[in-house]
């Protein structure tokens, strides 16, 4: 057991490699983590996951992953301090002796504190790849998201800064103008199951008859749309699904984000919209124009 904050932790550990016997960390036995493991597949060789949540976006986050991840998944949580300072001294302070082994780290920061505790949560996890999603800019403003990413590139261990949280593909993350790769099973391998929203639409006598989930946001927003969608006329279920969005309700940031000069509520909101789109574009009507009388070609 490890002990935080006055809260105790029994950390069970099926089918997750045993690093709590050794707390130095090694890269090397990331590698061995990693043999055998397929980039996509849901199933399978165990994926162990580690999510750091700080309060109530981060909290909604974790449950939904916990209820809904595949099968073969081992989902562990740890409650980091709700309060940290500015800067970080010393991570003992804050951080418990033990963690649960895990393949990926999931830090759902609230305060710019967390991000510098990045290091030391990969150390005595073992963990070989992080995600550390930004819903809020301030929570992991640029200057420390470079700082933490030389951290990590020191430590071979490549992480992913999707914001927000749903623009997460199997390849990459965010948008347009801050799109960037990456090339690691353990990201491709959570990719497949959360972040931006992909969906099934079956459209029968123009309106929307099913929704197979493919891909939910993290939060499980996407699957809340999918529910509410089903019936809608087929040229109200965009529009529909924005909305639904919003009431889930949406925990991103209202604050206008100096990236994509938006905010990331509505960024993310463009994520669904376009997700449902996509599979439903054929179906439109076309848009009617009006064309001035008298008007040449």
């Amino acid at each position: 057991m490890g002990k935080s904050g006055g809260r105790i932790y029994d950390f069970p550990h099926w089918g997750c490699p045993n690093l709590l016997t050794d707390h130095i960390w090694r890269p090397n036995r990331l590698g061995v983590l990693g043999e055998g493991m397929t980039g996509t597949s849901l199933v399978g060789d165990p994926f162990c996951i580690l999510i750091v949540t700080q309060g109530r976006w981060g909290d909604r986050i974790a449950s939904n992953i916990r209820t809904h991840a595949p099968a073969d998944w081992t989902v562990e949580t740890w409650g980091a301090p709700l309060r940290l300072p500015p800067v970080v001294d010393d991570p003992d302070e804050f951080i418990p002796a033990r963690l649960p082994a895990a393949h990926l780290v999931l830090c759902l920061g609230e305060v710019p504190g967390l991000a510098q505790l990045l290091p030391d949560l990969v150390r005595r996890s073992g963990a070989g790849a992080v995600i550390a999603p930004i819903d809020h800019t301030a929570s992991l403003p640029p200057g420390l998201q470079r700082q933490v990413q030389v951290w990590l590139d020191e430590m071979g261990v490549p992480i992913a800064f999707p914001k927000p949280f749903c623009t997460l593909t199997g390849t990459g993350f965010n948008v347009r103008p801050l799109t960037s790769d990456y090339d690691d099973p353990f990201l491709r391998r959570f990719a497949a199951a959360f972040g931006r929203p992909e969906f099934r639409i079956e459209i029968e006598r123009g309106r929307v008859a099913r929704v197979e989930v493919l891909r939910d946001s993290a939060c499980g927003c996407a699957s809340y749309v999918a529910a509410q969608l089903t019936g809608t006329p087929v040229d109200d279920a965009i529009e529909k699904a924005g909305m639904l969005h919003h009431h889930y309700p949406c925990l991103a940031g209202m604050d206008q984000d100096p990236d994509y000069r938006d905010t990331l509520m509505h960024v993310s909101g463009h994520q669904v919209r376009d997700a449902v789109r996509a599979e439903i574009e054929d179906h439109l009507a076309p848009v009617a124009y009006l064309r001035p009388e008298g008007l040449s070609e």
